[in-house]
């Protein structure tokens, strides 16, 4: 009797793997049954080459530039218009499938995987200026335009669209992620660039979050829906259109690069400078580390200490006054004279440099993956928190150069690790916990830029707090009531 029921104990476990076993293989039937029962209402919608099964479409389509892993959709669709959009949507919905939107797959956050399969909406072919109103300084574009693309649109008009996260990303992506970069300090992020959007919601519905048509500069009408939608991440519908605020080319431009003997001198010159009303269009900064990687990557040759990357805009007269105001304050500090770079050759051979610190980094160590850590402090607390952050580091033996946004108090940690070593893979792990609550610590952000994704779920449940989660799910079921956008991203998957 003992024996039979000690057998039985040891049976247990493996008869529940078994049951799990023939759950998740009838789970991937009915997902397989559904998919071939839809497959062919996908191809009367955007043609056959519009639905790609293909292993390597997929796999391209499941991944971004995070650390996470690859995790494919089961069908990449390639829509060529709204309605197309709405049809498609309408079909996934009908039949309970998962939505993916896909833009140029530049994320760090895990933003694009299709967790639960279904399928990705890869919206490259939707890629036209739509309305472009010089005299308002606004424009409309489709998903498929990539933020490179749209200022060489806009080279021959005087106006430029200065949001500037580095990478070629998707204006509309930009605008899923609330996406900002180097020139935020002066211009502002896509939340304060954003307009207006068209929106496919998960059932097809197609709205326009400040109505159809309008541009206003401002508004004081109902809701604020269009920045319910900016950094939302995929997660309550698909960005098929966003009008946007422009800016007139600045008559005269000017760059330059500081160093200094510190962290703490570097970040306390940032911080006066901004206090002193300078309306400085970027100012990075890059540690020790960062610039020696830059210097190696880039072939150049500055001092290996704590730098600023400097840049001004407006008439030559301003310019003056700003360069003249900065420098005081900067050599105050202990800062170095500044090195010019006045022709746009090469100032746009040092902003290239700043922007390739990705992968200089990398090059540090050949054969490593990286992986960006982003928080955001009120400015007073930018020194202590980058000091800190340092000092962890170095405490932890990681290799972390720092670059980052300071005019906004944003910075990243590109952390290069090796994917082989799980020690050190824990410790970056814990490092880039204790980084993004530090800053939480201080009145900030886990993330100023880069998004939640998968990466930052729990931490923004303990940024936002239990009630404001709820609100945000409650906004998430009321659009999305199915869950099928972009699941278990932003918010962590209910526990039943």
């Amino acid at each position: 009797m003992l024996l039979s029921l000690s057998l039985s104990r040891r049976l247990l476990p493996h008869r529940h793997c078994a049951l799990q076993c023939r759950n998740i293989k009838s789970e991937n039937v009915a997902r397989s049954a559904a998919l071939d029962s839809v497959l062919s209402a996908f191809r009367s919608i955007c043609g056959e080459d519009g639905v790609s099964l293909g292993e390597a479409v997929r796999e391209q389509h499941g991944k971004d530039e995070s650390v996470h892993r690859c995790r494919p959709p089961d069908v990449v669709l390639f829509p060529r218009c709204v309605e197309e959009v709405s049809a498609l949507a309408k079909v996934c919905n009908n039949h309970h499938l998962p939505i993916i939107p896909f833009g140029t797959g530049t994320g760090l956050e895990g933003g694009v995987g299709a967790v639960k399969g279904g399928v990705c909406f890869s919206l490259r072919n939707m890629d036209q200026v739509l309305d472009l109103h010089q005299e308002d300084f606004d424009v409309t574009v489709e998903p498929g335009v990539t933020r490179k693309a749209l200022n060489s649109y806009l080279r021959d008009t005087g106006l430029w669209f200065p949001v500037d996260p580095g990478a070629d990303a998707s204006v509309c992506g930009m605008a899923a992620t609330s996406a900002s970069g180097t020139n935020a300090v002066r211009y502002g992020t896509m939340r304060e660039n954003t307009l207006n959007l068209e929106v496919v919601l998960a059932d097809g519905t197609i709205i326009h979050t400040a109505g159809k048509g309008r541009r206003p500069r401002k508004t004081s009408a109902g809701y604020n829906l269009t920045n319910l939608f900016v950094g939302s991440e995929g997660t309550l519908g698909i960005i098929t259109k966003t009008t946007l605020r422009l800016y007139g080319i600045p008559e005269a431009v000017v760059s330059a690069v500081c160093s200094f003997p510190s962290v703490q001198a570097a970040v306390d010159s940032t911080v006066q400078v901004l206090q002193s009303g300078v309306p400085i269009a970027r100012i990075e900064f890059l540690d020790d580390v960062m610039i020696d990687a830059c210097n190696r990557f880039s072939s150049l040759s500055y001092p290996v200490t704590p730098t600023l990357f400097l840049e001004f805009h407006g008439s030559e007269r301003s310019l003056e006054e700003q360069v003249n105001t900065t420098e005081d304050i900067t050599q105050s500090n202990g800062g170095s004279d500044f090195q010019w770079a006045r022709d746009a050759e090469t100032r746009n051979r040092l902003w290239k440099a700043r922007h390739d610190a990705w992968y200089a980094a990398l090059a540090l160590r050949p054969g490593c993956k990286a992986y960006a850590t982003d928080v955001c402090v009120p400015l007073s607390r930018l020194p202590q928190i980058i000091v800190e952050t340092k000092e962890d580091l170095i405490e932890n033996r990681l290799t972390g150069p720092i670059a980052g946004h300071v005019g906004d108090g944003n910075f990243h940690c590109l952390m290069v690790v090796d994917p082989n070593d799980p020690e050190e893979l824990h410790r970056v792990h814990l490092f880039t916990e204790r980084l993004a609550r530090r800053a939480l610590t201080m009145d900030g952000t886990c993330t100023g830029e880069h998004g939640v994704g998968l990466g930052k779920r729990v931490l923004l449940c303990e940024e936002m707090g239990p009630m404001a989660i709820q609100v945000m799910q409650g906004l998430k079921d009321a659009l999305d009531p199915k869950g099928l956008m972009n699941p278990e991203k932003i918010l962590q998957p209910r526990v039943l």
